[in-house]
């Protein structure tokens, strides 16, 4: 049977990573969340990387004992059972395919600004165009990928550098709910850090992958939390979060309201390549864990089969194609990225405790990255992950309910 390629270094992980984190949460999410955290919703993207970072750190360490690309699935089979581990896996799997229907429709939102096209016919374009850029090649993926992460790189710098004769307009404290407010904004802007984990099943075709993907995932996540608190302070710098929460594209109205109209476009392009890269990963990210997860028998054999020519496990990623048109459907890009996060959190929060059981359970396995902050074997990094995300999942719950 046909392998994948190892194709992947530092870099291109490391982008692919804050590739498909740089997305739809920051550019379509940022609105939402200054309605609830206000002028303060540079702490609310704070308080989301201090979770992304401690359990990132968890992951670091598993990716580094393990390496197939079934990624939590393996983490929680071995830490507790194979039976939680397959609700694990499958809680992964439609995370990935239901966020990528959402962000698809964040592109679509965008898209038919500046093309006439029905809202869903524009996602499912998208859906069907990353699925075969997928498919081609996990080459032609990070090719993409490093192209659109660039652009999406340039738009969130061009907000920071708009902001900077603003700084200071505002109080960066005004919090219109308080404090209750601030977090419930962190649980969902957590959407816009969705992906770190992801890097992990790119292990099966990453290069001396137990040290590269560790490093890879602390790396995309500091970089972003500190692109994104910027972003934050400059958007609301420039126009208060009153007027960006009211705005359906608030990174567009910053730069619009600084340069004109001509700005509005030149962001809702970048935005575009933002929402599809995301897409594109997401969906990369998804095919892999189906097709990891069939590789240990737990789903069925079919999604095992590499294309021999492309070397990429077609039969998974047309079967998550049509999961995630299905759920193109339904729409809400702020209710399905809770039910996203809520997902997350449950993962996450397995994740975290995996590790605290496998520091006992397999003391003496080899480790390419080791989790700092430790108490003999205790991992007092994951214990924080752990009750950092039952802390977040109780706000996600609050947020839908």
């Amino acid at each position: 049977m046909a392998k994948l390629k190892r194709d992947l270094g530092l870099f291109q992980v490391t982008v692919a990573g804050v590739g498909i984190i740089l997305g739809a949460g920051i550019y379509a999410l940022m609105g939402v969340a200054a309605g609830t955290s206000g002028n303060a919703t540079w702490l609310a993207f704070l308080i989301s990387a201090f979770v992304a970072l401690l359990t990132g750190l968890s992951y670091a360490e598993l990716s580094s004992m393990f390496k197939g690309d079934s990624g939590e699935y393996d983490y929680v089979k071995e830490a507790i059972s194979k039976k939680f581990a397959f609700f694990i896996g499958l809680t992964m799997i439609a995370a990935g395919f239901i966020s990528a229907a959402a962000v698809s429709l964040g592109f679509a939102g965008y898209f038919t600004q500046l093309v006439n096209m029905p809202l869903i016919y524009a996602a499912i374009l998208l859906i069907l165009l990353m699925t075969l850029i997928n498919f081609i090649g996990i080459k032609e993926t990070s090719w993409f990928n490093t192209v659109s992460t660039f652009i999406e790189f340039a738009g969130l710098v061009i907000i920071i550098v708009l902001g900077f004769k603003y700084l200071g307009n505002v109080n960066y404290f005004e919090m219109p709910k308080g404090i209750t407010g601030v977090f419930s904004s962190a649980a969902l802007v957590f959407f816009a850090y969705m992906g770190f984990e992801s890097i992990v099943k790119l292990s099966e075709e990453t290069k001396n992958a137990n040290k590269v993907i560790p490093k890879a995932l602390i790396y995309s996540v500091i970089i972003t939390s500190i692109l994104y608190v910027l972003v934050a302070v400059s958007a609301v710098s420039v126009v208060g979060w009153e007027a960006l929460y009211k705005s359906p594209a608030p990174l567009a109205f910053v730069a619009a309201t600084v340069l004109g109209s001509y700005a509005f476009v030149l962001l809702g392009i970048i935005a575009l390549f933002s929402t599809s890269n995301t897409v594109l990963i997401t969906l990369v990210a998804t095919s892999r864990l189906m097709y990891g997860m069939a590789k240990e028998k737990s789903l069925p054999k079919i999604f095992t089969l590499v294309h021999e020519r492309t070397k990429t496990p077609w039969a998974a990623i047309f079967f998550v194609m049509i999961l995630t048109i299905v759920f193109a459907l339904v729409g809400d890009i702020s209710l399905v990225a809770n039910l996203t996060n809520l997902f997350l959190f449950i993962t996450f929060a397995s994740v975290n405790l995996s590790l605290i059981i496998l520091r006992y359970k397999c003391k003496n396995n080899k480790r390419g990255f080791v989790c700092p902050g430790n108490i003999g074997s205790f991992s007092f990094i994951a214990f924080l992950g752990f009750l950092s995300s039952l802390f977040m999942m109780g706000f996600v719950v609050y947020n839908l309910f």
